[in-house]
């Protein structure tokens, strides 16, 4: 197409005539061509007259439903020569690539803010926080039924969340019951906007509902609840391709859902078991003092092979029971061995006062397990009498106790014995001491005495530095003796590896005994 500067029509081809019906010779490009066109054909006419305009921009708009793109060039006879070109085609690619790296983009950043968090109440927020920012004016995520109902969080279009339970029927909205059994999503173009109960539409909405989507959180197996998007009338329905959009990000934000409940559950059931398996917090019992402490070998790990337990007796006529026990290994496979001994133990209180018939029978119970592993156990039966406090104390393969005499001297408990759950038969030799007041048995574990550490970091804690520590702790509470004992082999290997370490201290308080209210009857120690 070809027109003078001032914008008359010179010349056009049959194809520009196609285009512009109206147009002929002369005719004047304002009345027969688009504004677009026009006011380019204008710029470049008075640009034509500048030598210092050489490169000339092309121009580009619509002519009826295509796209044209128009570039001009100087004639001899000082004309305009205008090129049009069909980029219908190539717009609606570069549109459709745009767009798909937009949908790209916010899959990518839902999949990296869903995945930040493994709880299930962020979750669920953060996908409806998300959708609210790039699909809809409201979102609504629903889980599935608990016991009080279905947990439900709303996200409006202020961005702001709640969170509620709500007991209603499912199926009050369309497609939401099979959307939570993980069934294929009903259309949108199926759902009547006015079909929604209240309590599915958040506060907040500039307007009535026009357009729902409603689409599954599909999870590990089983759904993780259901996406509820609203838009208002005022903005176009959703599209075909938005509801795949929606759908997609629906399978992100169930998978991290999903993960998150996983999590959630597992994190409850070690909670659970992991209960059972810490050691206990000790404390006085029938007059006597009990303190312990237990330092996994890694700070990853709460638990492991060594354990410790004080069942007390029924009455103070009574002995109380005191187990401290090494598993053979580390870590969680330790601490179920552990688990099984102490339950074990558990159901041999009644023998507790035979030694030697509790170490046979567990060891029977281990020789009998898929287990490999064995362990070593000391044994303390502890009772009150008068100012005194008697123990019975008995060792299976661990080191010998160490008592802690009011004068400061340190002396070793003559027991000894074979490992459990290594022999057929267990051999050990039970040791008959006497507390007096201020005096403690200090129970251990290997873990403290094979510490290692130092100046070098490869020196062994030992026993004799034990013993020179324990010389300090004449006279003190049980619980100050076991911080002293784990103070210093904490000391000692400083930041290095280390085994498990258990310690147990039994000590005879300074009470003075109370006499009986009637004059007759035995009186009672204070705790």
């Amino acid at each position: 197409m070809v027109a003078d500067r001032s914008g008359c029509l010179v010349e056009l081809n049959a194809v520009a005539a196609s285009l512009f019906p109206k147009a002929g010779h002369g005719s004047c490009l304002r009345d027969v061509v688009p504004a677009w066109l026009f006011e380019a054909h204008q710029r470049f006419a008075s640009d034509a007259a500048r030598p210092d305009r050489t490169v000339a921009t092309p121009a580009s708009g619509r002519i009826g439903e295509r796209s044209f793109a128009a570039h001009p060039a100087r004639s001899a006879q000082d004309r305009v020569v205008w090129w049009l070109v069909d980029d219908t085609d190539r717009r609606l690619a570069e549109e459709a690539l745009r767009s798909e790296r937009a949908r790209t983009a916010f899959l990518t950043r839902a999949s990296t803010t869903l995945l930040a968090s493994l709880h299930v109440e962020t979750c669920m927020e953060t996908t409806a926080r998300l959708a609210v920012e790039h699909l809809a004016d409201a979102a609504v995520t629903v889980a599935p039924a608990r016991r009080r109902g279905n947990p439900v969080t709303f996200c409006g279009p202020s961005g702001e969340v709640t969170h509620t339970t709500v007991r209603a029927d499912p199926e009050d909205v369309p497609g939401l019951g099979e959307a939570l059994r993980g069934l294929p999503p009903v259309p949108s173009r199926w759902i009547d906007p006015a079909a929604l109960p209240d309590w599915a539409v958040p506060a907040g909405l500039a307007g009535p509902v026009g357009s729902v989507v409603v689409s599954s959180l599909p999870g590990h197996g089983v759904p993780a609840g259901a996406l509820i998007l609203l838009r208002t009338e005022d903005r176009r329905t959703f599209s075909e391709s938005e509801e795949v959009l929606a759908r997609l990000f629906a399978a992100r934000a169930g998978a991290a859902i999903s993960a998150a409940r996983m999590y959630a559950d597992q994190a409850a059931i070690t909670t659970t078991l992991m209960r059972e398996l810490l050691p206990p917090q000790l404390h006085s019992v029938h007059g006597v003092e009990f303190a312990g402490g237990y330092r996994p070998y890694s700070q990853d790990d709460r638990v492991g092979g060594d354990f410790y337990d004080v069942h007390p007796g029924a009455t103070d006529e009574e002995e109380t029971l005191v187990v401290l026990g090494d598993v053979c290994g580390k870590g969680l496979e330790a601490a179920v061995l552990t688990g099984k001994i102490r339950n074990t133990l558990q159901a041999l209180l009644p023998l507790a006062a035979d030694h030697r018939s509790v170490l046979g029978l567990l060891n029977g119970a281990l020789l009998n397990s898929h287990h490999t592993r064995f362990a070593t156990l000391a044994l303390a039966s502890v009772i009150r009498r008068g100012g005194t406090v008697r123990l019975r104390v008995t060792s299976a393969g661990h080191p010998a106790p160490l008592l802690v005499r009011a004068d400061g001297r340190v002396e070793e408990a003559d027991t000894r014995g074979t490992l459990v759950g290594v022999f057929p038969q267990i051999t050990s030799t039970t040791a008959h001491l006497e507390l007096a007041p201020g005096e403690t048995c200090l129970l251990f574990t290997d873990g403290i005495i094979e510490a290692r550490g130092g100046p070098w970091g490869d020196e062994l804690f030992g026993v004799d530095r034990l013993m020179a520590a324990v010389t300090e702790c004449a006279g003190m509470p049980a619980e100050a003796v076991v911080d002293h004992v784990q103070m210093l082999a904490a000391q000692w290997v400083g930041g290095g590896r280390h085994d498990d370490m258990a310690v147990v201290a039994v000590t005879a308080p300074h009470h003075a005994h109370l006499s009986a209210v009637d004059g007759r009857t035995r009186g009672r120690y204070t705790a």
